[in-house]
């Protein structure tokens, strides 16, 4: 038995779908593109949704259409992958990292809000990300956001489907848009929405949507009503700003179409599954995510666990045949975050969670045989070992 940490699950349906794309007169700026960008914004509650070809794509167009001042910080997490950060960098801006909550790995709002009473108009915005699928309060980052002029973008790419009730017992989803500015998700092969490659942003201002749409494709324009000079016949359109070829290919939208009709019982399995371990677990040295488990709903991306065997541990499983991950090496780790002047050293909670976290399967297909057959062999590796 050879058990993934991640992996997609492609039904026939799912072909039947890409079949009759492909049998189609569009294989990319076609009806399919829209089709799947409505079915996303009904799932997550927003009034807007632009596909594009990957979820860097996205983070990139969205911090470059944020962007006040180039020369003002964006505050990110160090436990997430690369593009949550390197999206301004793209954009020479200026990244500053804060470090982890212990109990929910996700970025400490009481840390960022002490950089902020220390130099209140050093920061321009915010990239909090939703890291293995457990939400943030984002209503009170919002309340720290306004309160300091900046503003939001929500890396969800882990959480689509998550949600959490606000102080108002309100369940506000991941992606509607109530307190974020815009909402950036995934759909890697390992996400609960596979396209192959593909992103989303999801946003409530329309001025803002219609910006990623010409930004996407070129930055060119085709709407008449929009012309900044007359047209000069059906063919005419206007390149209006030096825009990018991000565009969602036909193909992978329909995809994505196909698979988010699944979308909610591959949510209830993921929970299922994160259950089944935390009650398998619970005797042994190891922790994991810890939050209000009455207030949030966790989407369940990854299953990570924190062991001081951590090393030990992932080479026993792999000789068994179950392959983990680590998410993630701190991102100013990396040596190119090293070359531009960051150092070791910076987020001590972060660093030491990444000397412990493991990521164990966990995939919305994974059948009770497979994830018995995890357990039972990291009791064995604990029974063995300790």
């Amino acid at each position: 038995m050879k058990i993934p940490y991640g992996k997609q699950h492609i039904t026939e349906e799912d072909i039947e779908a890409v079949v009759k794309t492909l049998k189609s007169d569009f294989l990319t700026q076609g009806p399919a593109v829209s089709d799947f960008e409505e079915a996303f914004s009904k799932v997550v509650g927003s009034k807007y949704a632009v596909a594009f070809n990957n979820a860097t794509a996205a983070l990139h167009l969205s911090y470059k259409i944020l962007n006040r001042d180039s020369l003002k910080k964006v505050f990110v997490t160090p436990i997430t992958f690369a593009s949550s950060s390197n999206c301004v960098l793209f954009e020479n801006g200026i990244v500053e990292f804060v470090d982890i909550d212990p109990l929910t790995y996700n970025i400490d709002i009481n840390l960022m809000e002490e950089k902020l009473r220390k130099n209140p108009t050093d920061y321009q915005g915010m990239i909090i990300v939703d890291f293995a699928g457990l939400p943030l309060n984002t209503e009170a980052f919002r309340k720290l956001a306004d309160k300091y002029n900046l503003w939001i973008i929500e890396d969800a790419c882990h959480a689509i489907g998550g949600s959490y009730r606000n102080s108002k017992n309100e369940i506000i989803k991941c992606g509607s848009g109530i307190y974020s500015d815009l909402t950036v998700f995934s759909f890697h092969p390992v996400k609960h929405v596979a396209t192959g490659e593909g992103g989303m942003v999801t946003t409530n201002n329309e001025e803002v949507y219609r910006h990623l749409m010409n930004l996407r494709s070129h930055g060119i324009q085709r709407d008449e009503k929009l012309f900044l000079e007359a047209s000069h016949g059906g063919w005419y359109h206007e390149m209006q700003e030096l825009g990018y070829n991000y565009r969602m290919p036909d193909i992978n939208a329909s995809l994505g179409s196909s698979q988010i009709k699944r979308i909610n019982s591959n949510i209830e399995k993921r929970s299922s599954i994160a259950m089944k371990y935390k009650d398998s677990f619970k005797n042994l040295p190891i922790t994991f995510q810890k939050y209000n488990e009455e207030n949030v709903f966790n989407a369940y991306h990854l299953f990570v666990i924190e062991t001081d065997n951590r090393k030990i541990l992932y080479e026993f499983l792999k000789e068994r045949s179950v392959y983990t991950q680590v998410h993630y090496l701190p991102v100013y780790w990396h040596p190119y975050y090293q070359s531009i002047g960051f150092k070791k050293g910076l987020c001590p909670v972060a660093e030491n969670y990444y000397t412990k976290c493991l990521s164990i399967p966990m995939f919305h297909s994974m059948t009770d045989l497979e994830q018995g057959y995890v357990v039972d062999t990291i009791k064995d590796f604990f029974s063995s070992f300790l």
